[in-house]
Formats: C-alpha cells, structure tokens, sequence
C-alpha cells in the first residue's frame, strides 16, 4: 500500500497543479477529490438523481499512460460518501484521459455530444465500466454529464 502511495505522489508531480490561497491541489489528488466529492453531494441534478436509481459505484479518475486511476470516489445512493487519492480497491468505473482533454472539459462543461466525441474518438477511455450502456440510459447520462460540471467547479 505504501509503494502505491509513493507512486501516486510521482503521477501529481507530472500533472499540473492549481493553487487556492494556501492550498496547492493536483488533479485527481486527495485534496480535489474530497472537494469534488462536495461539489457533487451538493447538486441535485447529480446526487439525488443518482439515488433515485439507488446508484453504488466505486470511480476511478486518471490518465491512460498510468498504471492505475489517481483518484477515487464510492458513491453510495447517489451520494459520495467517500473520495480521495486511489487507494488500491477494486473500480466500477476507471475513466482516463490526457491531462490536456480533463483541462478542457472542466474549463467549458462538456455536453452528451461532445462526450459522445470524446469517446468514440478515444480522447476519453473506460478501462473499466461499460460506457455505451451508462449513456444509453438517461437516468445515468444525464448525472454523469453533470459530474464534469461539477469537476470544473472545484
């Protein structure tokens, strides 16, 4: 467990990093992750329609050159309950992309269009989930969509 976290401080030192007064936060670190994890709770459009569909998942956030995600997030009911950096357990869903890509969708919310682009052109990648399946549904696509909303808000 401590060689992951050893490998996870040397994925942040790659990646840029954003400043907010005193706290410096990286990507997909456990500082962003927990503030995320905030920004979801907090919209309805994405946690109470999750709970809705009694939602539970386990996800992962990274790049696609690592070995493993960066980030986690376990959403129980709709709600996280539990974020922070990648801690080794097992993934519903691991979404990765290039640093440049993550930029870009959180400076300007991204729509089903434009997610559907990034998928098909594979600027977006599921190691782990079934993407087709997740925005066939509505009730899922909408809240998921939502969540890159949220990700720019942190």
């Amino acid at each position: 467990m401590a060689q992951l976290h050893v490998y996870t401080a040397e994925i942040h030192k790659r990646h840029a990093l954003k400043e907010f007064g005193d706290t410096t936060m990286t990507l997909f670190d456990d500082t962003w992750m927990k503030s995320f994890q905030e920004k979801w709770n907090a919209e309805p459009a994405l946690a109470d329609a999750l709970a809705k569909i009694n939602f539970n998942s386990v996800i992962g956030y990274g790049y696609p050159k690592e070995d493993t995600c960066i980030g986690f997030i376990n959403v129980v009911n709709g709600k996280v309950e539990e974020a922070g950096a990648y801690d080794g357990r097992d993934l519903s869903w691991d979404m990765r992309a290039e640093q440049k890509n993550w930029d870009k969708w959180l400076n300007k919310e991204i729509g089903m269009t434009g997610l559907g682009l990034a998928f098909t052109t594979g600027k977006l990648k599921f190691k782990t989930g079934d993407f087709k399946a997740m925005i066939s549904d509505p009730r899922m696509a909408g809240p998921f969509i939502k969540s890159f909303g949220c990700m720019g808000k942190v």
